[in-house]
């Protein structure tokens, strides 16, 4: 049995279960291929076991598969869908949120590096033999709960090294750095998402941000995949979706309260995004929630 035989393996029994002490550690599984569904992605480490994923990010499209590693860097709307699953080999991927306290300890053991230019606020690697070990030994601490106090910590630095080894370094290092590119960007990022319902211009996120408006346009592009706009877009429509479905509400008050004010282009946009209206997408995620 190889090192993916025996993560795999471990990943089916604990599926779906939470242990204290590694609450930013998840265990996806699927039986069944998914549609494509919106979310926004926070920052984690991410290593797929079986199955297909595809993932849209703005204009990009990427598939990964087995023994494939994401890293996201930033807090990015990503549309996502599992395209490969069966009850005989379910869909399985691992999620580890971001600590980067966790990531600074790392990067002190290391040698500094320049800083480079603007990096992509995710990106796909395939893990090497010592990486996948490393996620083995954080996801075994399931199998002996009574260890996680002591060793889950040690085990995410050694993931966190293996990572820091990887295409995915600089990444890492703008993520643990308070006053990285990444970092000013990200500070406009929770401004968006804290007033997302509001008329923002691109000259207010950039003072936040602490740039020019062509620099922070550029590198808020080269983060997301998105520019400023849209990504308030996506925000605005994700929580839109998440009232309609919560509360039952319709069209108009929704689209009033997270900021547009013309509900035939929130149903246009909305469609767009989620490839129905508004009130038949809410249904069909509701009957599917009921079902489930």
């Amino acid at each position: 049995m190889d090192k993916l035989d025996e993560i795999r393996a471990l990943a089916i029994r604990h599926a779906g279960v939470n242990y204290p002490g590694m609450s930013r550690l998840s265990i996806h599984s699927s039986t069944e291929p998914s549609e494509l569904s919106a979310l926004v992605c926070d920052p984690m480490a991410i290593i797929l076991l079986q199955g297909t994923k595809r993932s849209v990010i703005g204009d990009k499209v990427f598939e990964y598969g087995s023994g494939q590693t994401m890293v996201v860097a930033a807090e990015i709307p990503v549309m996502g869908q599992i395209v490969e699953a069966s009850p005989e080999k379910p869909f399985l991927a691992i999620n580890l949120t971001l600590d980067p306290a966790v990531i600074m300890n790392v990067v002190l053991y290391l040698s500094a590096t320049p800083e480079l230019q603007m990096q992509p606020g995710f990106a796909f690697s395939m893990a090497n033999a010592e990486l996948i070990g490393a996620w083995q030994r954080l996801l075994g601490m399931c199998e002996r709960p009574e260890q996680i106090p002591v060793m889950a910590l040690h085990l995410e630095h050694e993931l966190m090294f293996r990572l820091m080894l990887s295409p995915h370094a600089e990444m890492l290092r703008q993520i643990a750095s308070i006053d990285s590119r990444l970092s000013h960007i990200r500070r406009a990022m929770a401004y968006i998402r804290e007033h997302y319902a509001e008329q923002l211009s691109v000259e207010d996120m950039a003072a936040i941000a602490g740039m020019s408006e062509s620099v922070f346009h550029r590198r808020f592009k080269a983060v997301t995949a998105l520019s400023p706009l849209q990504y308030q877009k996506h925000i605005r429509l994700q929580e839109a979706r998440r009232r309609m479905i919560s509360k039952s509400a319709d069209a108009a008050s929704v689209s009033l309260a997270v900021g547009y004010n013309s509900t035939s282009q929130f149903s246009r946009e909305y469609k767009r995004l989620f490839g129905e209206p508004p009130r038949r997408d809410a249904g069909i995620v509701q009957t599917m929630i009921g079902s489930g």
